[in-house]
């Protein structure tokens, strides 16, 4: 991405007003711009910030490349990472290998290290692909034993030209046995201090009644992709060219909210098969994610690749689900009501870290928004 593409891309995004101004560094691999790229972003985010704004960065890596100095730079501004780990090293290194062919699980259990050191916030991301989908359990337990209480657990699917499965995908009653395994274990002792993130919007749906990520919401209107060259896009997904929303130099924001074709993108979320009409469980996958309905065919109705898993975990999980929701409200009636402003405290809390107004939400969720 060029000087003057990030400069508008900031500038512009800044210039709209926002409660929080949300970026997400993603790639490919996200740190091969370098610790200058990083330092450049800080810089334009405060050159174009009024005082007061709150910007949130998130980034996305695989980790390898994560040295002590881009490490102090990501904790003094408080970047939120995502650190892909697909469990311990027999299991990670199947696919994760660098280009001399050696496996990469120790660069990245060191650049973890080198994270805590410099108090940087991260979410270990572990893909499900065909080499760890039988080992639920096994991946669950390492990540905890290894003090990661923060997880996503993030489905391998991915098709050729023909529509057919590639090796590493897995199939939905794969998908479905994974979730319930990693559940079983979560389920036992750590469903108020380990976070996975799906099992949280699964909660949230239940106890607030409202969609927190996009895979479960009706509307796929939510968010922007900006390319390297300032093209902007609907969905990371959807990086096509007839899903064109125009270029960050020389359309506004306003225009882009504004496209068909982005409504139009949106709207398709909630276009189902009939079967997910009849189902009991709709209400808590929404079709699922577009990305796994977009296989031998372009036609938003077609069923989920993985609808045969969700329906096998909904129908062992949800009865859980529901009881740990109402434990969730009782937690919350317990604490005194709100009647004054709190105090912002002088020091933040992390973004997965309670809130200091002491709602039980995490920062990120609630005066962190």
């Amino acid at each position: 991405m060029s000087d003057a593409v990030l400069d508008r891309m900031i500038g512009s995004y800044m210039a709209t007003e926002q409660p929080t101004y949300s970026f997400g560094w993603q790639g490919g691999e996200p740190t091969l711009m370098g610790l200058d790229f990083f330092r450049k972003v800080i810089d334009l985010q405060k050159k174009h910030g009024r005082k007061g704004a709150v910007v949130a960065n998130g980034l996305q890596t695989n980790a390898t490349l994560i040295n002590e100095d881009l490490a102090s730079h990501l904790g003094n501004y408080k970047f939120l990472l995502g650190v892909s780990l697909d469990g311990p090293e027999h299991i990670h290194n199947h696919y994760r290998i660098t280009v001399d062919g050696k496996g990469s699980h120790g660069r990245v259990v060191r650049a973890i290290n080198r994270l805590q050191r410099h108090r940087v916030e991260y979410n270990i991301l572990t893909l499900v692909s065909t080499a760890n989908v039988n080992s639920p359990a096994e991946i669950y337990r390492y990540l905890v034993d290894r003090g990661e209480h923060y997880h996503q657990y993030i489905p391998c699917v991915e098709f050729d030209e023909q529509g057919q499965p590639l090796p590493y995908t897995i199939t939905g009653e794969q998908w479905g046995e994974f979730l319930w395994g990693v559940f079983s274990e979560w389920i036992k002792e750590d469903a108020l201090r380990v976070s996975i993130r799906h099992f949280d919007s699964i909660l949230t749906l239940v106890v607030d009644g409202y969609a927190n990520v996009c895979s479960l919401d009706t509307n796929c209107c939510q968010y922007f992709v900006v390319e390297h060259n300032g093209d902007i896009y609907p969905c990371d997904f959807f990086v096509r060219k007839d899903l064109s929303l125009g270029n960050i130099m020389s359309s506004s924001w306003e225009e882009i909210l504004d496209s068909t074709i982005y409504r139009e993108f949106g709207k398709m979320k909630s276009q189902w098969n009939e079967q997910c009409r009849n189902c009991s469980f709709l209400k808590y996958c929404a079709g699922d994610c577009q990305k796994q309905r977009y296989y031998g065919s372009e036609d938003p109705r077609t069923l989920s690749w993985l609808c045969d898993g969700w329906k096998s975990f909904y129908e062992r999980s949800l009865s859980e689900f529901q009881r740990l929701a109402q434990k969730v409200k009782q937690l919350r009636s317990r604490q005194p009501p709100v009647t004054a402003p709190v105090p912002v405290p002088p020091e933040l809390p992390g973004r997965n870290d309670p809130c200091y107004c002491g709602s039980g939400r995490k920062y990120k969720r609630c005066h962190g928004r």
